[in-house]
């Protein structure tokens, strides 16, 4: 195997693994409150988790931008500015966390409206989102350490922080829930726990691997050029934001959509999406090795390794590509059959099941040149790239939602899954990145 493959590979594997441990807890907090005698706690728990997927999802930005610029940095060999950048992302995402926990009461009461949960189980969700809440600090912050460890070229921590994070989780919650004997408080408790169980270890392998590496230097932090560069690590930030906010609307209006075609079609589109969501664990492992060694070969000035791993990325996105729309060709039907036993649901995903099989042609370059935007901090082409999606995406479904219904729904997601990826493909090649 090529080297560069190796290096490609310890950096994608390790978060591949991260991705596939997150599902797994919202399962373990549903096979926990199935138990408790009322079907309202598990809509509290669905509901919870929902907010607080969107709410951090929303502020992802904080792992992006750390992780592209660190890799630069890194690239360079500037340990003053892989401090820097380290300091000022955890100040950002502190502050930010202060005031979500300072606005939690307007926060809830948005969250709630756009969610519409029903008053059985309003009560519940309540409870759990004023405990979850004060999480935020431990969550944000993990997600700074996560881009810088990720900017190193380290994805082992981040990966062993996410699977301890589960592990702590699912035994806090057990404990608390059937040892204590609490309900919905014990778990938003074992979530909390583990959140700040998670960042204490991350900080602690931090001190333990890298801290000889740091240059503490208040001058440096208070100059010129890096005031410019906190000003530039701003607009990064609002970039990734918007890209985001961007990508939560197509997200929350395929699933609005689908819900005003009724249950049966809003059941099938949430099954064949989870097929869609399996691919994209794989392929954002390839996407962050596009953050780690993208970033740092830019940063180091170093063209031909640069163009070597875009060049091998892409290959890998063509390997990814081949293996899932033939998994998806040969076995769609049989994953949607472990994921629902209804028959109805069942008859008719068959209708659309074909339409999981492009996903991977359309979908696979965009991944790739996510990763390799963050690593050489080309937010604004990522930005408009994506927003130009969205507006296809919008158009597409306008024109075809009275004519094909669901099917019109699905071309306008494959669209928007392919035009990110030329977007980003033409907007590489007319800056010249390296070209």
């Amino acid at each position: 195997m090529n080297f560069r493959d190796r290096q490609i590979l310890k950096i994608a594997v390790p978060s591949i693994v991260s991705n596939i441990t997150v599902p797994l807890l919202g399962l373990i907090d549903v096979a926990i409150v199935g138990h408790m005698g009322s079907a309202a706690y598990i809509g509290a728990v669905a509901v919870g988790s929902m907010i607080f997927n969107l709410v951090y999802w929303l502020f992802g930005f904080l792992r992006m931008s750390t992780s592209g610029m660190t890799a630069q940095a890194y690239g360079r060999r500037d340990l003053a500015a892989v401090t820097r950048i380290l300091v000022r992302s955890a100040g950002i995402a502190l502050l930010t966390a202060l005031v979500l926990i300072v606005l939690q009461l307007p926060l809830k009461w948005l969250m709630f409206w756009l969610m519409g949960p029903t008053p059985d189980v309003i009560p519940y969700a309540t409870t759990y989102f004023h405990i979850v809440i004060w999480g935020a600090p431990a969550m944000l912050g993990l997600y700074c350490l996560s881009g810088w460890f990720i900017g190193m070229q380290n994805t082992l921590i981040p990966m062993f922080i996410s699977i301890m994070q589960n592990v702590v989780n699912i035994l806090a919650s057990l404990t608390l829930v059937y040892g204590v004997g609490m309900k919905i408080e014990g778990v938003a408790l074992g979530t909390v726990i583990a959140q700040y169980i998670g960042i204490i270890v991350a900080l602690g392998l931090l001190v333990k691997y890298y801290w000889r590496h740091l240059s503490f230097c208040p001058s440096r932090f208070f100059s010129f050029n890096p005031l410019r560069s906190f000003s530039f690590h701003g607009s990064v930030n609002l970039d990734l934001f918007l890209r985001t906010v961007c990508l939560v609307g197509v997200n929350l209006f395929f699933t609005s959509a689908s819900a005003r075609q009724g249950a049966v079609i809003l059941s099938v589109n949430t099954v064949m999406l989870q097929l869609f969501l399996f691919f994209s664990y794989f392929m954002d492992g390839f996407a962050y090795a596009g953050e780690a060694l993208g970033g740092r070969f830019y940063g180091a000035l170093n063209a031909d390794a640069f163009r070597e791993t875009l060049r091998r990325l892409f290959r890998w996105a063509l390997v990814m590509t081949a293996i899932f729309t033939l998994l998806y060709m040969v076995g769609g039907m049989d994953i949607v059959r472990l994921l629902t036993d209804e028959q109805q649901v069942r008859e008719t995903a068959e209708r659309f099941i074909w339409w999981v099989w492009l996903v991977p042609a359309a979908g696979a370059a965009a991944f790739i040149w996510d990763g390799i935007f963050v690593g050489i901090t080309a937010s604004r082409g990522m930005l408009m790239a994506t927003f130009l999606a969205t507006l296809s995406f919008a158009v597409v479904y306008l024109l075809t939602k009275d004519t094909m219904g669901n099917n019109g729904l699905w071309l306008a997601q494959i669209v928007y899954l392919a035009m990110r990826g030329i977007l980003q493909t033409v907007w590489y090649a007319k800056n010249k990145k390296f070209t």
